[in-house]
């Protein structure tokens, strides 16, 4: 997790973005089948209404500002991130195939964020929305999650307001589930006032929060319910290679609250597809990763149980098993994907179920694996 916030931090600079003013309206006109967002975007009555009935079927819903989310949806930090993924325009054509697929299957939940590609991937989603729509593709599906970032910058509780109506605008639409990116050291308080603002303003439909640990959860959930709102989710990194979220009690704290909780990066930052190995590292940032991996002589047998299951399952592939992995373990999976190949592997990984001795010998397998990056080199804050 520290690699993921520190380079998308790097490579964040000062981004010019029209600002949408403070006209807004109740939260009651958007959720009426009213057209137009707080910024000022038109949208077809079908995007600006409240669309429960319809996103039930696709294993997503909302109620009373509750959202429900399904087993599996598509993590879009690689759509336009250039420093970590590699991200060019070329590959929006691939990107288009992987939007397109998840919606015609009825698996049309994308989690996203400000920071991925400064806006870009918010951007692309609203035009493959409006590319599918054209098509004749049914997009009551699509249930959009995107995220604000608590930048140093942004101590006010009017800056997640701000920042919402940019998304919105970006997206073409309002945010199904607005998270708090991360903790910080201070402001929390004020992220939480405006996250309520958000919701009560009608720009965003449900609320959650990101990387948050077991205190700052319980704080969140607790500023929220006394707006009468409640804390949907908390998305959090889990992977056969990281599993603090586990072993330390933050999946306890979240399930006694009732929030429920996202897995991003189930692929291990893809070090658990099977593409590379001891002799075949990924290049950039995550070179080192997949050294402190593969170098320990534990990853071996990780990989010999993952086989192992996967030859139960139809020969599925490692990373169906890392993924049907997380959804035992009772979280939304995300993982990302890049190309129509990528995309279908990880629908196929809702075709079947491992059980119990499947999941012990996995749990089993990953304990000689310390965590990819250390959970003491957090750079998150446990209180405000």
């Amino acid at each position: 997790m520290l690699m993921h916030i520190t380079l998308l931090l790097l490579t964040l600079g000062t981004v010019s973005a029209l600002d949408l003013g403070t006209t807004a309206i109740s939260r009651r006109s958007v959720l009426n089948n009213v057209a137009l967002t707080a910024s000022g975007v038109l949208l077809p009555p079908a995007l600006a209404a409240n669309a429960d009935s319809v996103s039930a079927l696709r294993g997503f819903s909302i109620s009373n500002g509750r959202a429900t989310l399904p087993p599996l949806g598509t993590g879009a930090w690689a759509w336009g991130d250039s420093l970590f993924w590699g991200y060019n325009p070329s590959q929006d054509t691939d990107l288009y195939e992987v939007f397109k697929l998840a919606v015609s299957t009825g698996n049309g939940f994308f989690d996203t964020a400000e920071l991925y590609g400064l806006g870009r991937s918010e951007s692309l989603i609203k035009d493959f929305t409006d590319r599918v729509r054209e098509e004749g593709y049914d997009i009551g599906g699509v249930n959009v999650a995107s995220k604000f970032a608590p930048l140093p910058w942004k101590t006010k509780r009017e800056d997640v307001v701000k920042a919402a109506k940019k998304s919105v605008q970006r997206l073409g639409r309002p945010i199904d589930l607005y998270q708090i990116h991360f903790p910080n050291s201070y402001s929390n308080s004020a992220y939480w006032d405006g996250l309520a603002d958000c919701f009560d303003l009608g720009l965003v439909r449900s609320c959650g929060v990101s990387n948050y640990g077991k205190e700052a959860v319980r704080a969140v959930h607790k500023s929220l319910g006394e707006r009468g709102i409640p804390l949907s989710s908390n998305q959090i990194q889990l992977s056969l290679v990281y599993r603090s979220a586990l072993e330390e009690g933050l999946k306890d704290t979240c399930d006694e609250l009732g929030v429920q909780t996202i897995a991003y990066s189930p692929l291990g930052l893809g070090l658990l597809t099977g593409k590379y190995g001891p002799e075949n590292y990924p290049t950039g940032p995550r070179s080192k990763l997949a050294e402190k991996l593969f170098s320990n002589p534990s990853s071996s047998k990780l990989f010999e149980v993952m086989k192992e299951v996967g030859k139960n399952h139809n020969d599925a592939s490692l990373s169906q098993v890392a993924i049907n992995w997380t959804i035992a373990k009772g979280f939304c999976s995300i993982p990302g994907a890049r190309n129509l190949r990528q995309a279908k592997s990880n629908l196929d990984a809702l075709s079947w179920t491992m059980d119990k001795n499947e999941v012990k010998a996995l749990d089993d397998a990953a304990k000689g694996i310390p965590p990819l990056v250390d959970p003491k080199d957090s750079p998150f804050p446990k209180f405000d």
